[in-house]
């Protein structure tokens, strides 16, 4: 079935010539295709009010976006989307990334892309897939007093400077370990190639139903990344008082603190983002492309 996107809203979150450049080269495309175009409020305040063309420029508050958009166009780096993604995912709206930041693993057309991606985009050329998130709850004498949700992980970590941390881990109601170890990043699927993957974790593709933890640095030479299904809850208490303020962070983006005997659950969040991709693209391609796969010393491809 063709999607039909009759009106886009454009978002950014860093306002560089770059991503300006981008931002009105989308726009410029989107009129030429008779798309209505709205843009963040925050983005519009940025950018101001009129196109280069002259024409005025509609705004759109962020809880609206998702009734009066059809599409989400976050031009900037992965983080710009992590961000926008939470928000947009209880909307059910897809969202889309052009990349102006680094790896570029979520936001899938590059600039020099734009004129060609985005009208295959608009002809309905293009797939959407659903990534779910994780959602962490901190629970203290059995009430939940912090909530968040997270695209691509969820770190426990000491917080400041970088301590030993004890803590046991259950699954559902199974005990599972006591860990000694400097954190634990609890991954989705989508998180796997982040960094779970720079702590030594496995890359898990975006449609497996599963959670990766992994511990920081552990003190035990068998302590070893474990993948769960995707269904479980995993729940955790701190069991050492290290003086330190440990936290949660979701997403590198979100700190929550938590005090040791405090519970931490982690579990599926009770919406996914519906990620858009141009026709082509590809997670192993991306891999080969963004991890350098198959290559030599040197930089000689093996195919």
């Amino acid at each position: 079935m063709k999607q039909s996107f009759d009106t886009v809203a454009i978002v950014a979150r860093r306002y560089s010539d770059a991503i300006v450049a981008s931002i009105d080269a989308v726009e410029a495309l989107m009129h030429r295709h008779d798309v209505n175009v709205l843009f963040g409020a925050q983005t519009l305040a940025a950018i101001g009010p009129h196109a280069a063309s002259g024409a005025p420029r509609q705004g759109v508050a962020d809880p609206e976006m998702g009734e009066k958009a059809d599409l989400v166009i976050v031009v900037g780096g992965d983080g710009s989307l992590l961000g926008f993604g939470r928000e947009m995912a209880a909307c059910g709206v897809p969202v889309v990334g052009v990349n102006r930041g680094g790896l570029g693993f979520l936001a899938a057309i590059s600039p020099e892309q734009i004129e060609a991606k985005f009208s295959e985009i608009l002809d309905g050329q293009c797939s959407i897939e659903e990534h779910f998130l994780l959602q962490a709850s901190i629970l203290r004498d059995g009430q939940v007093i912090a909530e968040q949700s997270a695209l691509n992980d969820v770190v426990v970590s000491p917080g400041g400077v970088m301590g030993m941390m004890e803590f046991a881990l259950w699954l559902d109601d199974e005990y599972v370990y006591d860990q000694r170890s400097d954190g634990l990043i609890v991954a989705s699927p989508t998180g796997s190639t982040a960094y779970a993957l720079s702590a030594g974790g496995p890359i898990m593709h975006p449609r497996l139903d599963a959670i990766v933890v992994v511990p920081m640095f552990p003190h035990t030479l068998t302590s070893r990344p474990l993948v769960v299904p995707g269904n479980q809850v995993l729940r955790l208490r701190l069991l050492n008082d290290s003086g330190s303020a440990p936290q949660i962070s979701c997403d590198s983006q979100v700190q929550i603190r938590f005090e040791a005997g405090d519970e931490i659950r982690i579990q599926k969040y009770r919406h996914s983002l519906k990620l858009l991709s141009p026709s082509g693209h590809s997670f192993y391609e991306a891999c080969r492309s963004k991890l350098d796969w198959a290559s030599r010393l040197g930089g000689q491809k093996l195919r």
